[in-house]
């Protein structure tokens, strides 16, 4: 199963304000760490207002922060919002089944069972344990510009700054 971009970019904006709990985190600085537009936030951050899991701010001196403790955040529920289909195949959604194999085949019971498992351990994962660093390790999201890649149509520099294509 491959979640959607949409929810991969919700998941990472709920990390990176769970990473900077002390100050609120504004659009444009996620579209900056996030190598992502502005457009697309809004969409993202509103979706997740209406969930309940950021309150947002506007105007001067605003910005975005989670409503909810990292901890009480899981992951399973965040990709069950963000998500609209988790058909994994034809015969998951009975409206539009024409599977001629449907009466006889045992793969619609085996994959409903894999996505019972995977979100049993969505499930059983937090905010807080994904973005909690491992003792010996760097702090885990610790985003900073140097560590993302480049924007489309950027080049890295060897300082870690990134250039347009043609140097402008």
């Amino acid at each position: 199963m491959r979640l959607a971009d949409y929810t991969d970019y919700t998941l990472r904006v709920l990390m990176t304000c769970a990473a900077d709990r002390d100050r609120l985190v504004t659009i444009a600085e996620l579209a900056e760490r996030l190598a992502l537009s502005k457009n697309h936030l809004m969409k993202i951050v509103n979706d997740l207002a209406r969930q309940g899991l950021l309150e947002t701010m506007r105007g001067r001196g605003g910005g975005l922060r989670l409503l909810k403790e990292p901890g009480e955040i899981r992951i399973g529920d965040v990709v069950r919002g963000a998500e609209t289909d988790f058909r994994l195949v034809e015969c998951f959604d009975g409206r539009v089944n024409n599977c001629a194999m449907s009466p006889s085949c045992r793969l619609k019971k085996v994959l409903d069972s894999a996505l019972r498992a995977y979100f049993r351990e969505l499930d059983g994962a937090t905010l807080a344990d994904i973005t909690a660093a491992a003792p010996d390790a760097e702090p885990a999201i610790g985003v900073s510009a140097t560590m993302l890649p480049p924007a489309r149509g950027q080049l890295r520099v060897k300082s870690g700054a990134a250039r347009s294509p043609r140097g402008r």
